[in-house]
């Protein structure tokens, strides 16, 4: 992303003129880079710089402030065909001898596991992702931000990882002999306690920004480019060696991960009378046939979106991602609306999260968009209420919501369709009309199970194999033979 801002003329600048702000200085730690136009015959050049900065390497943020003075300015206009700058020169190719390398690991691990994140997306190699897993017929995972980059459905995919992730994905990572990480950082909400995270594994890490490669994890193998290319040479290299005749053998490798699966980790109570979220959301799936664009807020409903919608290709799971932002899903919704105006398009949030940007619903009347809202209500701050269970012995402090406003009356004053939801019956139902208007934003008001928790977790400062399965006594006792 590119932004334009204004300044104060250049002349002001430093002297706290009104309305001035230290644009450059204040974005700097949240940018990938940010300049300030001093003249208006650079302007066309840092606009091509900036453009290609953002879109290269890692993508990222760039910020071009504009003094008032420069805008008011005029010149004849050329913008550069092409640009080049030596303190940026982002690698595209990994290093042949390092991929030859990884697939030599590869090939010989007993207890193998790729693990893939949002470079997959960003980089456009969920194919290249899919067709070495599959070559290999090796276990993948994805992080949050990575959910679309291999099948849900494929039985060689064990589900997102780390603190709300599947038991059989962060039992495989602990237990794995040769790790691929490509695209991912080894984040904390993944890695869990460093100290404890995958002992006894030769890490090989992909990574288009090198200085993500080491940075938390130390790795054996470590291949700089663009994931895309360097997953095709590797596969290339991985089909030469088993054309030699180098295949691996990791049968009691996957009888070990079928056990680890038969906990079914994301399983809940179907038969409670009270309105489930993960019910929601499985029908949510039913009902859009797992094609949906889905934006969603930071919380309960974020996780239990990622476990239960099931994502078959990329770029339909819209996410913030690491900065955890609540209010990001409905403004999210109306760009990727705004950009795919004939597809289905569903905002999964939480009446805490929907209240930040609430006032867009207007931006959505103004320009007719059909976003469909998913508002799993529980009158909690729900992450915040499970956190104050789990470690501050239920001493609920500011996280209910005793002051929301009537979401469906809301609704109906800004022009869309509002639909309260209490009863499980009534969700298929309520969520085939709200789809069935394809021209109307509808608001649907899901009043949940107040007590209901996401579960799997890795509670803060545990390893990623001291997860905690289900709320049951009978569970955790089962879970702690499992781990002894």
């Amino acid at each position: 992303m590119v932004i334009l801002t204004g300044q104060v003329p250049t002349a002001l600048i430093g002297d706290d003129a009104f309305q001035e702000v230290d644009t450059v200085g204040i974005t700097r730690p949240c940018v990938k880079h940010n300049f300030l136009v001093r003249k208006v015959e650079d302007l066309a050049q840092l606009i091509k710089k900036a453009f290609f900065i953002a879109s290269t390497g890692r993508p990222g943020p760039v910020v071009i402030d504009i003094p008032k003075d420069v805008t008011a300015q005029s010149i004849e206009y050329e913008y550069p065909a092409s640009v080049e700058m030596r303190s940026y020169a982002p690698v595209s190719r990994g290093h042949p001898k390092q991929i030859s390398r990884a697939a030599d690991l590869l090939l010989g691990a007993d207890k193998p596991i790729i693990y893939s994140g949002g470079g997959i997306i960003q980089g456009d190699a969920a194919d290249e992702l899919t067709q070495l897993v599959r070559e290999l017929e090796f276990p993948c995972t994805n992080t949050l931000m990575g959910l679309g980059g291999f099948p849900y459905k494929d039985p060689l995919f064990l589900g997102m990882l780390g603190m709300h992730g599947t038991y059989e994905a962060n039992m495989a990572m602990y237990d794995c002999d040769v790790m691929l990480a490509v695209g991912a950082r080894f984040d904390d909400r993944v890695t869990g306690d460093l100290a404890k995270f995958s002992p006894n594994s030769t890490i090989i890490h992909v990574d288009v920004d090198p200085s993500s490669i080491g940075k938390n994890v130390s790795v054996e193998v470590p291949i700089v480019g663009e994931a895309a290319p360097v997953l095709r040479e590797m596969l290339s290299v991985v089909k030469a060696r088993k054309a030699d005749g180098v295949v691996p053998d990791i049968g009691q490798w996957w009888d070990k991960i079928e056990e680890w699966r038969a906990f079914k980790s994301f399983e809940y109570d179907r038969q409670s009378a009270e309105l489930k979220p993960q019910f929601v959301i499985e029908t949510l799936h039913g009902i859009t046939n797992g094609n949906a664009f889905v934006t969603s807020d930071v919380g309960q409903h974020q996780m239990w979106a990622a476990q239960h919608y099931g994502f078959s290709t990329s770029r339909r799971w819209i996410n913030s991602g690491g900065l955890g932002t609540m209010g990001f899903g409905l403004p999210a919704a109306i760009g990727v609306q705004l950009a795919h105006p004939n597809e289905q398009v569903a905002c999964i949030t939480g009446e805490a999260s929907i209240m930040m940007c609430i006032q867009e619903l207007s931006t959505c009347k103004q320009y007719d968009l059909p976003v469909k809202v998913i508002n799993l209500n529980n009158r909690y701050m729900g992450m915040v209420r499970q956190w104050q269970e789990f470690f501050y012995d239920g001493r609920y402090s500011h996280s209910y919501m005793d002051a929301l406003p009537d979401f469906v009356a809301l609704a109906e004053s800004f022009g869309h369709v509002g639909i309260r939801i209490e009863n499980p019956a009534d969700v298929k139902g309520a969520l085939e009309e709200a789809f069935a208007q394809k021209n109307r934003l509808v608001f649907m008001d899901f009043i949940t199970d107040q007590s209901e928790n996401v579960y799997p977790m890795i509670a803060a400062g545990g390893g990623h194999n001291e997860m905690h399965l289900k709320p049951s006594e009978a569970d955790d006792a089962l879970l702690e033979r499992e781990l002894a």
